[in-house]
């Protein structure tokens, strides 16, 4: 197998593994075991660490991603935009399960998404319709509301338009330090 073959084959199963994830993640709190969604995440994000060419940069990227996350969405809950079916142990919080989805995303931003790295505009656009997205998907497979839904997928698109080109920035930074 070529280095292109198998660097696209392992490119494709990191997708494939992140929405399986994000899959679990959705529906075990729609279905009221938000755990299950939790070890789910845990298992892939731990498993593209062993596995990163770079699990340094990495591990700080899923720390950066889960401290983003955290003022992010406990912002959105306590602004009322989203309200989470499982919600966390500390009220007004955002929960463990809507964190263990930002390292998710943390662990893609280096080699999975690598293709937003440096291109600021198309990582905005990317990320303000696919946030938006990800929070209205996992609304309607029951994992909270968006009880005022258009001013909650404006403020949620905005935002993620903001925070994907930082992320991918960073993760454009992490690369080249890998590099060295």
């Amino acid at each position: 197998m070529s280095l292109l073959s198998r660097k696209t084959l392992k490119l494709g199963l990191l997708l494939l593994a992140f929405q399986a994830a994000w899959f679990a993640c959705i529906l075990g709190v729609a279905h009221g075991a938000p755990g299950l969604g939790i070890a789910a995440v845990a298992l892939v994000v731990g498993g593209q660490l062993v596995i990163s060419e770079a699990p340094r940069q990495d591990g700080l990227l899923v720390l950066l991603a889960i401290a983003l996350g955290l003022l992010w969405d406990t912002a959105m809950l306590r602004l009322g935009v989203v309200v989470y079916a499982a919600p966390g142990p500390i009220e007004q919080v955002a929960p463990a399960w809507i964190l263990s989805l930002w390292a998710l995303l943390g662990a893609n931003l280096r080699e999975p998404l690598q293709w937003l790295h440096g291109r600021w505009l198309l990582a905005a656009l990317a990320g303000g319709v696919a946030g938006a997205m990800s929070y209205v998907g996992a609304v309607r497979l029951g994992a909270g509301q968006l009880p005022d839904f258009g001013l909650a997928v404006a403020v949620l698109g905005l935002g993620w338009a903001v925070m994907t080109p930082l992320l991918t920035e960073s993760a454009r930074l992490a690369a080249r330090q890998a590099q060295r």
